[in-house]
């Protein structure tokens, strides 16, 4: 992975002429009639206007340094102090709710002109926004696994239970953050926000009901993890299956996304995106919107699925 202050070397690519053609999204809307049932790819860029931000800035440089799975598994403490940030952050970014975008794809995929959808985020907006067919490429932050048992509980009842076993915690940031210290308010990606070290040592590790091992982790996969074969080969089905492929809102930094876009372009089949600034599959793009996504999906719905 490219260093968190350092844009990766696709960012400098000067984009396709035909990615600032005005003309390009009705040129993506009539791929898209040719191609109906097309498989969509969606990155974080399609969540941002429900108010989780993207891990990366326009230019591809990385604006956060994730959780890394090794990190996590590498110690208690390192637990803690995700669980501590997870704690806190939970209460925004449970309340996140689909935006037009979401709402878009849906109207899409019932309109027959958008098939399934494979996304990158974890945040279940598409299924909350009325998508009928979802795979969740990098798993959902709704669920927790214990990585010693695999026992399983919903995030919203360790919430409780954390809340329940730190009484006073969300008091003692809020006088944290009125102190001046370094608290943010800026949910992160992964779901958490930044706490200062005093507030996380403060933080009660939750245990695994099961078997009382504190490797209680989402059921997500961090960076540096690995995603599940079943899964990767369930995404390589639909994309053998797929008439045509939509990227929306991915900068396809991570190979994760990039292969399924590999994958197509291999088959001869168009492949096509929208999102803001260059993506690592550039080269495989036949159509390229360059641009904000609610305002193109608004016009494909109001042309495609009136």
């Amino acid at each position: 992975m490219p260093d968190a202050a350092t844009a990766p070397p696709w960012s400098s690519r000067v984009l396709p002429e035909r990615t600032r053609d005005p003309s390009a999204v009705e040129r993506l809307g009539a791929v898209l009639r040719e191609h109906p049932g097309t498989l969509v790819l969606t990155g974080a860029g399609i969540s941002t206007d429900s108010g989780i931000p993207d891990y990366r800035g326009p230019d591809g440089t990385r604006r956060v340094t994730p959780m890394q799975h090794g990190e996590f598994c590498a110690s208690s403490e390192n637990r803690r102090r995700y669980w501590a940030r997870s704690f806190v952050g939970w209460q925004r970014f449970s309340r996140a709710r689909p935006n037009s975008g979401h709402h878009a794809v849906a109207a899409l995929q019932r309109a027959g002109v958008l098939g399934a959808v494979v996304t990158q985020n974890v945040d279940g907006l598409h299924q909350a926004a009325g998508s009928p067919a979802v795979t969740e490429l990098h798993g959902t932050l709704a669920e927790v696994v214990c990585l010693s048992c695999d026992a399983r509980c919903a995030r919203d009842a360790l919430q409780a239970r954390m809340a329940r076993e730190n009484p006073g915690f969300e008091g003692f940031v809020r006088g944290q953050a009125s102190d001046g210290s370094r608290v943010s308010s800026q949910i992160r990606p992964d779901g958490d926000v930044v706490l200062p070290d005093e507030a996380v040592a403060a933080f009660r590790l939750p245990r695994c009901l099961v078997c009382g091992g504190d490797a209680l982790k989402p059921d997500v996969v961090f960076f540096g993890g690995s995603v599940p074969r079943e899964r990767v080969e369930a995404c390589f089905a639909l994309t053998d299956a797929a008439p045509a492929l939509l990227v929306l809102g991915s900068s396809l930094a991570v190979m994760s996304g990039l292969r399924f876009v590999r994958r197509a372009a291999r088959r001869g089949i168009p492949v096509m995106a929208v999102t803001r600034g260059p993506s690592r599959g550039d080269e495989h793009m036949s159509v390229r919107v360059d641009g904000p996504l609610a305002p193109t999906l608004a016009r494909l719905v109001s042309r495609e699925a009136a």
